[in-house]
């Protein structure tokens, strides 16, 4: 451990903290939000709607936030105004008493994600700058120990306190308020404000093909709630306590290898890391759209686990790879909006195969589309590979 964190910026460990916190209240939240929005009458659909909402609110405001903390020369005052107003609604989420609530209220907590997220992202980048993967990487291990806990305080919460939706609801508001504390003392450096507007332009061809390309994994990339309604029907429908579990499982496996991929695609490159977890991903979805049985699901999500590991932190560091500082936060913001706003499509067209078809009918489509991206990014790796290594030089 003390060798992964050799060299590491007290900015990514501060911002590793906020985010352990955060994501420890809002996994409890997390694993439980299927089961919660089917009790308040909703469906298949709706979870697709619900889940796609989400993402895609806080995607259309990322690259505004980043433009604007670029434009500004300003970081932590997005990021924690950002914590703050999730923190508000998911207070607010505990009231609600149809499902139309919880996609109101999830959809704005998810607000607070858009104004956080490519600034934080940036600051990231700007404290690491030779080694983006590993600082990434760092920071998703400590995102991700929070969700651990999370979901392993929701199992809890369930299993042994037999506690309602509406108490670890509101448990979790409070865990987010606490997340803002570390948020103290993180220190950003003098960025060069931009005067010019927002635009493409500094973007080359090489930044745009890799964003084609994350886009059509971010279509095939369906909701985690889906993963989790799988498991309770192969449980037999009534015990929502297992697939937390499993939920808990996916989350050790995300933690563990997060820093150890980050370091591995600095390595040997994060092209190559990422088409591997692309690749990954197809055959998870295949296994759960083929699996029969419980028993099945657990080395599935052990696999879920590992190909968010290699995927989420390195994508974002071959965009930070693929952009110079001084637009680094439109960069960043361009992508999350670009691979986020997706997600509303690919959540209602899962839903609606799970409806119309049956439950391994979204799985399958996740598994073709996902692999066709990991095809489309080996032919035109080496381009992207050059101009990162161009930039970084």
């Amino acid at each position: 451990m003390r060798k992964i964190l050799k060299g590491i910026a007290g900015n990514i460990l501060l911002l590793g903290m906020v985010s352990f916190l955060n994501d420890a209240s809002s996994e409890i939240i997390k694993p439980i939000l299927p089961f919660f929005i089917v009790a308040l009458g909703g469906t298949e659909v709706i979870i697709g709607l619900i889940s796609g909402v989400m993402e895609s609110v806080s995607s259309i405001l990322k690259v505004v936030f980043g433009y604007l903390s670029d434009k500004l020369g300003e970081r932590k005052i997005f990021v924690s105004s950002g914590y703050i107003f999730s923190a508000i609604f998911k207070l607010l989420l505990g009231f609600s008493c149809i499902w139309q609530h919880i996609l109101l209220f999830a959809g704005l907590e998810r607000v607070g994600k858009g104004l956080r997220t490519a600034p934080r992202d940036a600051i990231i980048a700007d404290s690491l700058p030779e080694k983006k993967g590993r600082g990434f990487g760092i920071h998703r291990a400590l995102d991700t120990l929070g969700a651990i806990v999370g979901a392993s305080l929701a199992f809890a919460f369930l299993y042994f306190l037999r506690l309602d939706f509406r108490t670890m609801i509101f448990i979790s508001a409070m865990m987010a308020f606490l997340s803002l504390i570390p948020m103290i003392w993180v220190r950003e450096g003098k960025a060069k404000r931009r005067r010019d507007p927002l635009t493409f332009k500094p973007l080359d061809t090489s930044f745009k093909l890799f964003i084609f390309v994350s886009s059509l994994f971010a279509l095939s990339n369906i909701s985690y709630m889906f993963f989790i309604r799988k498991a309770q029907l192969l449980c037999g429908g009534e015990d929502i306590s297992l697939p937390v579990l499993l939920y808990v499982l996916f989350n050790v496996f995300y933690a563990g290898f997060a820093a150890p991929f980050g370091i591995l695609s600095d390595r040997i490159g994060k092209d190559k890391v990422l088409i591997a977890g692309y690749a990954l991903f197809s055959l998870v979805c295949l296994g759960f759209a083929l699996s029969k049985s419980f028993y099945h699901l657990i080395p599935l999500f052990i696999l879920y686990g590992i190909s968010y590991a290699i995927v989420e932190g390195n994508q974002r560091a071959l965009v930070s790879d693929l952009s110079s500082k001084s637009v680094r936060g439109t960069a960043l913001g361009i992508f999350h909006t670009t691979t986020g706003i997706l997600a509303l499509p690919a959540g209602l067209m899962a839903g609606i195969l799970w409806d119309r078809f049956a439950p391994w009918a979204p799985f399958l489509f996740s598994a073709v589309l996902s692999s066709f991206s990991s095809i489309l990014f080996a032919i035109i790796r080496r381009r992207i590979t050059h101009c990162s290594q161009e930039k970084i030089r």
